[in-house]
C-alpha cells in the first residue's frame, strides 16, 4: 500500500493565510498611496493652470525662474548633448564603416539627437538639477512654516509658488532642447570631421537632405509635457513635506527618480502618438 500524504495542519494552514492577508494589505496600501499621489498631482496642476488664466500675476517671480530654469542649466544640457553627438557620431561611424555607409553618419546622429536623445536627455539632465531644487526649495519653506505664512495673508501658495516654476520649466525647456540638439549636431560634425574624415560640407548636406520640420517639431513638443511633469512633481513633492532636513532630502530623492520614470515613460506614449499623426 503506498503511504498515505499528510495532510497539512491546521496551524500551517492558519499562517500560510496569514502571509497572503499582509501580501495583500501591503499590496492594498501601496495602490492607495499612489492613487492617493496622483490625485493631488492632478489637483494640484489643475490649480495651477486655472492660476495662470487669472490674477494676480507674478512676472517678476517667473523671469527670476525662467533664468534659474533655463539660462543656469544651459551648461549641463550642452555639454551632455555634445559629447552625446561625438559619442554618437564615433560609434555609427564605426558600426558602418564595414558597409561604406559613412557618409550617413550625420544623418542618424541628427535624427537621433532631434527625435529621442535631445529632449530625452535634456529633460533628464533638469530633472535632476532643477527638478530637485524645486523640491528642496520648496520643502524648506513648508518645513519653517513659510507656506502657512502666505496662506494666512492671503496669498496662495500655488500662485505664489507653483504657477511661476511651472511655466518657466514648460516654456524654457524646448529653448534648451533646441540649443542641445544644436550642440550634439556639431559635436558629431567635429567627430565626423576629425576622425572619419568627413567635410563639413558633406555632414551639414547630409542632415539638410534628410532632417524635416515633422522631426524637429516632434521631438521640442514632447518638451512641453516633459517640463510639466518635472515642475508639477517637484513641486507637489515639496509642497507635500512633513518634518525636518532629513524630510526635505528623501522628498528631493523622490522627485528626481520620479521626474526621471515618467518622462521615460511618457516618452514612449508620446512617440507612438506623433508617429500615428
Amino acid at each position: 500500500m503506498p503511504p498515505t500524504q499528510q495532510q497539512p495542519s491546521a496551524t500551517a494552514i492558519f499562517y500560510r493565510n496569514l502571509r497572503w492577508l499582509r501580501f495583500v494589505d501591503r499590496f492594498g496600501r501601496k495602490g492607495s498611496h499612489t492613487v492617493e499621489y496622483l490625485g493631488g498631482l492632478a489637483d494640484l496642476i489643475g490649480q495651477a493652470f486655472v492660476a495662470c488664466v487669472s490674477r494676480p500675476f507674478y512676472s517678476t517671480e517667473l523671469l527670476q525662474q525662467m533664468d534659474e530654469v533655463g539660462v543656469k542649466s544651459l551648461s549641463i544640457t550642452g555639454i551632455t548633448a555634445f559629447v552625446t553627438g561625438g559619442v554618437l557620431a564615433l560609434q555609427t561611424a564605426y558600426s558602418l564603416e564595414a558597409f561604406g555607409g559613412k557618409n550617413f553618419v550625420g544623418r542618424i546622429v541628427s535624427l537621433s539627437l532631434v527625435r529621442e536623445l535631445g529632449p530625452i536627455l535634456t529633460a533628464l539632465m533638469v530633472a535632476g538639477r532643477v527638478g530637485s531644487g524645486i523640491t528642496a526649495e520648496l520643502g524648506s519653506m513648508t518645513v519653517t512654516e513659510q507656506v502657512d505664512a502666505l496662506r494666512s495673508m492671503a496669498i496662495s501658495p500655488v500662485r505664489r509658488l507653483v504657477v511661476p516654476r511651472l511655466l518657466a520649466t514648460i516654456l524654457m525647456l524646448p529653448v534648451l532642447t533646441a540649443i542641445a540638439n544644436v550642440l550634439g549636431i556639431l559635436g558629431g560634425m567635429g567627430i565626423a570631421v576629425l576622425e572619419i574624415r568627413m567635410t563639413a560640407q558633406d555632414y551639414i548636406t547630409s542632415i539638410w537632405q534628410q532632417l524635416s520640420i515633422s522631426d524637429i517639431t516632434s521631438g521640442l513638443s514632447k518638451t512641453l509635457f516633459f517640463g510639466l511633469e518635472i515642475a508639477a512633481i517637484g513641486c507637489y513633492n515639496g509642497l507635500q513635506v512633513e518634518g525636518g532636513a532629513a524630510a526635505v532630502g528623501r522628498a528631493t530623492t523622490r522627485t528626481v527618480v520620479l521626474a526621471s520614470i515618467s518622462i521615460l515613460v511618457s516618452d514612449f506614449f508620446l512617440t507612438k502618438l506623433f508617429l500615428a499623426l
